[in-house]
């Protein structure tokens, strides 16, 4: 990582004031064991790395945390609220969130059908909306339609995540056009989310 005001490398990725090599957001669920994780994130690269709140333990400090295998000296935290169904589940988590990692970054995910995971777009907005009057830098995971992207930005998002395709789908770019037409459109950081399924992807 490095600084935001150093933009001597022209090919640096900003995102809500903070300066990255790597474009590369790493998630850090659902892995066998620390080992293969900590791997994983060696070989990527990757300075920003996803937790869900909703699966650390918060409640008893003794048991150990994901927090013990990432290397949170070279990597930043964007914690997400996966696993939330509504805008005020997600609004709770996120707050829960900036108490125990002490950060105002958060990875907005409303989720409004089960089996694809695929985002309440509804839902997603009055969260959004929520959480950035209580000055959370929101990073949403949305669809790929160009007006909830704008929608999003116009509520002061840091950033769209739109989909490739559905979450752990692997089909990759489902629909190039409508991703090109949120990246001509909106003035942020773009990220394409889930479904990536190859690195030329």
């Amino acid at each position: 990582m490095v600084d935001a005001g150093d933009r001597r490398d022209s090919d640096l990725f900003v995102v809500a004031g903070k300066s990255y090599r790597s474009r590369l957001i790493l998630g850090t669920s659902r892995y066998p064991n620390p080992d293969v994780l900590r791997r994983a994130i060696d070989a990527s690269g990757a300075e920003l790395l996803t937790v869900s709140i909703r699966r650390m333990n918060l409640v008893d400090p003794g048991a150990g945390s994901i927090l013990d295998d990432l290397p949170l000296d070279r990597c930043d935290l964007l914690p997400n609220t996966s696993g939330c169904f509504t805008a005020r589940e997600a609004v709770l988590t996120a707050e829960l969130a900036r108490e125990a990692l002490e950060t105002n970054r958060i990875k907005l995910e409303v989720i409004g059908e089960e089996d694809t995971l695929l985002p309440d777009v509804v839902e997603t907005l009055a969260a959004a909306e929520e959480l950035i009057k209580c000055g959370f830098d929101v990073f949403p995971y949305t669809n790929d339609d160009l007006v909830t992207s704008l929608r999003l930005r116009d509520l002061g998002c840091v950033a769209v995540m739109p989909l490739a395709s559905p979450i752990g789908s692997g089909i990759g770019l489902a629909n190039e056009y409508n991703l090109a037409l949120i990246r001509e459109k909106v003035d942020l950081p773009m990220i394409v989310d889930a479904g990536i399924g190859t690195a030329s992807d």
